[in-house]
This record gives C-alpha cells, structure tokens and sequence, in this order.
C-alpha cells in the first residue's frame, strides 16, 4: 500500500518505506507516558530495520481488547493473557518479550493489617486495577476462586489507585503485580505488605497479526534485540520495561496460560 504524506509524516522508522504498520500498545499507563518511551524506540528500531510505524494508543483498555479481537493492529504489545485471546481469536504470534523480569501477581494489604491468611479476605472489598488485567487481577481472582474464597472485587483503574485504595482502608487488600510495587515511592511500599503472591509467568510480549511477512517479524526481532549492545539503545529498552528481549513463542511461553482457565473471570465489552 502506498502512503500519503499526511501519513508518512506520522511514521516512525524508515521514511522511504511505501508500508506503513500499525502498533498498538496496551493502555496501562498515560497515553503521553507511552508515546513519551515508545515513539523514540519504534524510530531508531524502524530506522535499523527498514521499517515503518504508526504508534497508536486507544483510550481504555476495553476499546484496545475491542481492536485487538477484531485484528485490526499489525504490531501490538499486550498482557500475556491478552496474546492468548489474540492468538485464539485472530491468530497472532508472540514475537519478543523481557526475558529479565517474570512477572507475579501480589495480594497487598496495610503493613499493619493483622490479616495472615487469605481465608480472612472472604466477603471482603479487594480492589484491582481492572478486570482483565492479568497478574493483578486475572491470576489473583482464579486463585482465590480455586481456594473457595469469596470476595467483592472493586476496580478502580490503576495499580497505584489498588495501593493507596488499601493504605487509605477503602480495601481490605488489594492486587498488583510484582514490578509496578517497585516503581512506588518508598513511602507507599513502607505502608503495604504482600500477603500472597502467584507463580510467575512470561511478561507482556509484542505480538505481529498474521498478515506481517515472516521476514519483516525477524528484521523487528533483529534491531529490537540490537538495542542492547549500547547504553542509548539499553535506555529505550528500560523506558518500555523492556530490559532484555528475547525471541519468545506461543506454544512455549503463553500456551500453557489456557489451562488456567483465566476466561471465566473475563469482562469484554463489545463481543
């Protein structure tokens, strides 16, 4: 396909390319956060790769889910249980993801909560960040469900909103994950304890529609993996929580993720 310019001006990469792929990145955080890391890393990676981009950001994470399960972006970065869905839905295919960081969900409560067990959570407010985000909530309500402990979830959108909703006592406990706990200020993390935490599992990949040609997957995977051969390029990765990519698949990586049976705790609008 060939582009105009309006389109052209908006490509990030390689500006003599006629294609142009879209990228969506799963809205977890600000839309001026993610353009603010990623537009700089999808430049030099399509530059090094022949490539182009249009970065694009959906307002919430329900109109993201709503694209992604009619395949509509090309590239997208996704939560893990979201790149099962895309994978059953529209066939996707993980191509990279951190090999650094595993990621967990964790039950939070208030250092000074006398709470020991989750089995003092039934009937209880437990706050996360939303329905369908997978370790802190998704991964968190199964094992609950498995453990036969009822409780009243309340989302209140962000993992930050989940730890001051427990500190401020609007809930028993809260979900998060294992990073985002680490990214708060030192006097939050000093207010909170982990009460519970899950297995760990493969983070977020980027994942390609199967209409992307194999050799395209491969020039992406070659340039991303290139990024950390230099303190520039090793800065780009750490703005996107990114650290060390490696080549990921779908069987090995995020198949074994549908035996969890996450789907029955799955809010989509729009389906």
């Amino acid at each position: 396909m060939l582009i105009n310019s309006a389109a052209q001006a908006a490509c990030l990469g390689d500006q003599s390319t006629t294609k142009v792929y879209t990228f969506d990145v799963v809205p977890q955080l600000t839309a001026a956060k993610i353009y603010t890391t990623w537009s700089p890393l999808l430049q030099r990676v399509g530059q090094e790769a022949g490539l182009c981009f249009e970065l694009r950001v959906s307002p919430t994470i329900p109109e993201f889910e709503q694209k992604l399960l009619k395949g509509e972006p090309e590239f997208v970065f996704l939560n893990p249980y979201h790149a099962v869905l895309a994978h059953q839905k529209k066939k996707y295919q993980p191509l990279l993801a951190d090999s650094e960081d595993l990621l967990t969900g964790i039950l939070v409560v208030r250092a000074d909560s006398p709470i020991k067990s989750l089995d003092e959570l039934k009937g209880k407010n437990v706050s996360f960040p939303a329905p369908n985000a997978f370790a802190a909530s998704l991964l968190i309500r199964a094992e609950l469900a498995k453990k036969k402990i009822d409780i009243n979830p309340v989302f209140v959108k962000t993992h930050s909103n989940v730890y001051r909703s427990v500190i401020g006592k609007d809930a028993l406990a809260g979900g998060g994950v294992n990073n985002t706990l680490d990214n708060e200020a030192p006097e939050v993390r000093q207010q909170l304890r982990v009460l519970f935490e899950t297995p760990a599992y493969t983070p977020h990949p980027v994942a390609t529609h199967p209409s992307v040609p194999a050799a395209v997957r491969e020039r992406f995977l070659k340039a991303m993996l290139k990024l950390t051969q230099d303190d520039d390029g090793r800065k780009l990765l750490d703005g996107i929580n990114l650290h060390k990519p490696q080549a990921v698949t779908y069987a090995k990586h995020y198949k074994p993720l549908e035996s969890l049976q996450l789907d029955k705790f799955l809010v989509l609008s729009g389906q």
